[in-house]
Order: C-alpha cells, then structure tokens, then sequence
C-alpha cells in the first residue's frame, strides 16, 4: 500500500475512535529501552493525552499492563489495528478471540512487511473468527444513522481526509 495512503487511514482510524467517544489503548513496543522510535509525529499528535503502553513483547496481549487496559474499559468488541500486520495485529487478534472478544481489524489501516505477510495475516485472522473492515466502513458502522447529527461533520471530515470523495458526493462543505 502507498505509505501516504496507509498513514492517512491510521490516522483516520485513530481520528474516527476519537469523534466517536471509543475507548483506545495505544500500545508501543520498545520505545523505552530505545530499540524502536515512538510512533509517527501524526499519531503523536492525534493520541496526545492518550496513555501509551510500552511493551517488550511482540504480542501485546501478553503484557499486563494492556490487558488490563483493554479489560478496564469493559468492551468486548475490539477494533484492531497495528504497526505489522503479522506480528502486532495477529497474534493479540488471536488470543483476544480465544478469550471470547469479537475483533474488528481495520485491513487498511495496518501494514505488513511484503503484500503476501499481511494477506496472509488476514486470512489466519478471520478463520479464527476475526471481521476485516475497511477504514470507511468502520466509519460507516460508528455514525450508523444520519439522524446522529452531531457526529456527521466528524464523519465527512474523515471521509476527506483520509482520501474519500463521500463529502464532495454529498455536496458536504466544511467551512
């Protein structure tokens, strides 16, 4: 995937938790032991404020800290996305099915390292019973209903800015 594109869709991704009022849990891996750099400056500035679970494993699942944080807020529908999609994204996707949670991975927003790593992640992913959305239609599953006013300027404006025509089809102008 064009890298602009995929950064576009986390972001929205991340934008969209947001404007919707979803509890996120932002984990890292190995930022503090100085191994890896902390996320792109654009995710940065959308979670700011947000706490950051940093983990040494590769399976954030497995660090306790997270679990308890996706435990906390009570939800056992999870959307899911991650840096690589057959590391980070598999293997918690996998335990949290295991463990009853209904997974919802954002296809779009997750990169892997080859085209034929990330197809296959996805594939192991939803035999096991995960569901793969695409950026807009978890878009479109948040606002649901265009009664929903007050989300509906949120909603276009991630249309837009993650590379969507739906505002310019719906004649939406956000000034």
């Amino acid at each position: 995937m064009d890298r602009q594109l995929l950064v576009n869709n986390i972001v929205g991704a991340c934008k969209g938790a947001l404007a919707y009022g979803l509890p996120i849990v932002h984990s890292t891996v190995n930022v503090k032991t100085g191994l890896n750099k902390p996320p792109i400056s654009q995710i940065g500035k959308v979670l700011e404020g947000i706490p950051t679970y940093d983990r040494i494993s590769i399976n954030s699942w497995e660090d306790v800290e997270f679990r308890k944080a996706v435990e906390a807020t009570g939800r056992k529908k999870l959307i899911m996305t991650a840096l690589w999609t057959e590391a980070c994204l598999t293997f918690p996707a996998l335990d949290a099915l295991r463990e009853g949670y209904d997974v919802y991975v954002v296809a779009d927003a997750v990169g892997g390292t080859s085209a034929t790593a990330h197809e296959m992640a996805l594939r192991r992913i939803e035999r096991a019973g995960g569901k793969m959305i695409s950026v807009p239609q978890m878009f479109c599953e948040l606002q649901r209903d265009w009664q929903r006013k007050e989300t509906v300027p949120a909603f276009m404006n991630l249309f837009i800015e993650t590379g969507g025509t739906a505002g310019l089809q719906f004649g939406y102008d956000r000034r």
